[in-house]
């Protein structure tokens, strides 16, 4: 008698497909072992936004009175596993549903495994989980992450691995052998099964101690109840802002307080102040006015507002005055303009190791926009030979 609940933590809209499908099949191959389940997503979380957390779910039950009653909440409050399917949510995700960042290991219970997709080894992902007071698991299905388009899905076998490795991660769900009967009832491509098969051989998985990650205190805010709520629908408006840093000079816009959008980012930006002609074409363009005009008139990124879209290395008619950069290649937002002030030999260096790596990732796609992976099959296939029985 039990019942065993996942969330899988999605990017809004880009993994939309990817994340019902595999909850949808998560509940079909439980059902081959004479279990009852139910997949379904958070309400809170539509409508989606491009790059926006959100959550599925998939909670399977021996008995139709033990589903019936796990539902009496509308959504788990623990789970036995959360699949993280784009490894930069790892550093904790601000979702409509909530005021503040909640940490990616926030319901995974005592004991319960976080699975995610990446290419990072547990040491890197750890610099980003933030700490827990209980201990949990760590597995590492070796991938890149799978972006596609609002009701489009990308038939990479991420999907298929993911139930392979879920396999192997919580067999209480399913065996293999339902995931592979799962899989062989919707496709006769038999690559399937196999890239099924070796995601559960491969998979790579490491016990967290307590104490263990990331130990910054996520931002979090107290929301009024209803006594201290104002009448009416008064919303008070973001200040229209004022000096850089509240001095006399340059501009930087009011923000809101208790919104801060970092985290639908898997790209940032980073900025060659050397080479800035301020042709404001970054802090125009910018959808959301995340950019703030210093005392010198170059731009700096604020990194608690910027959401990653990509718009500023698209405009910027400079060559690598502003280049994307992937997300779990930094640790803080801290404001690169202050590092550029502080130190700018350091900050150069610091600037030409970053477009490195981005130039490495992008290989010859060319000019990355903040949420694509270009060829992101191709590169799973020569990393992590995803489909070869060698």
């Amino acid at each position: 008698m039990a019942v065993t609940a996942v969330e899988v933590v999605f990017r809004g809209i880009f993994q939309k497909t990817l994340s019902r499908n595999l909850c949808r099949n998560i509940v079909l191959a439980a059902r081959k072992e004479g279990k009852i389940g139910t997949a379904f997503g958070r309400y809170s979380d539509s409508p989606e936004r491009n790059g926006i957390p959100a959550k599925y779910f998939a909670v399977v039950a021996d008995t139709p009175l033990e589903l019936e009653a796990s539902l009496a909440t509308y959504e788990p409050t623990a789970v036995d596993v959360t699949i993280v399917v784009d490894d930069t949510l790892c550093k904790g995700i601000e979702s409509w549903a909530w005021a503040g960042l909640q940490p990616i290991n926030a319901i995974t219970k005592e004991g319960g495994t976080i699975l995610v997709t990446s290419l990072q080894e547990p040491a890197g992902l750890l610099e980003d989980i933030h700490v827990r007071d209980e201990p949990y698991n760590l597995a590492i299905l070796k991938g890149a992450k799978s972006f596609s388009g609002m009701w489009v899905f990308k038939d990479d076998h991420t999907d298929v691995r993911l139930m392979g490795a879920l396999a192997k991660a919580c067999p209480q769900l399913a065996g293999l052998q339902a995931y592979l009967d799962t899989i062989a009832d919707q496709t006769s491509d038999e690559l399937k099964q196999t890239s099924a098969r070796n995601a559960h051989d491969r998979l790579q998985s490491a016990p967290v101690e307590p104490g263990q990650g990331n130990t910054e205190e996520p931002f979090s805010f107290v929301m009024p109840g209803w006594r201290e709520m104002e009448d009416a629908l008064v919303i008070p408006a973001v200040e229209t802002g004022g000096g850089f840093r509240g001095g006399d000079e340059g501009y930087q816009p009011g923000r809101s307080e208790v919104f801060k959008k970092w985290s639908t980012r898997t790209m940032r930006p980073v900025i060659n102040f050397e080479t800035c002609t301020k042709c404001t074409l970054c802090w125009l363009q910018c959808p959301d006015t995340c950019f703030d005009v210093t005392p010198d008139g170059v731009y700096d990124a604020n990194m608690e507002a910027c959401c990653g879209c990509g718009v500023c290395e698209e405009v910027c008619p400079i060559a690598e005055c502003v280049t994307m950069v992937h997300e779990s290649e930094f640790n803080d937002n801290s404001s690169q303009y202050e590092h550029w002030k502080r130190d700018r030999h350091g900050y150069m260096k610091w600037l030409e190791e970053k477009i490195a790596l981005a130039k490495a990732e992008k290989g010859e796609a060319g000019r990355s926009h903040g949420l694509y992976e270009w060829d992101g099959y191709k590169k799973e296939i020569e990393i992590t030979g995803v489909a070869s029985d060698d």
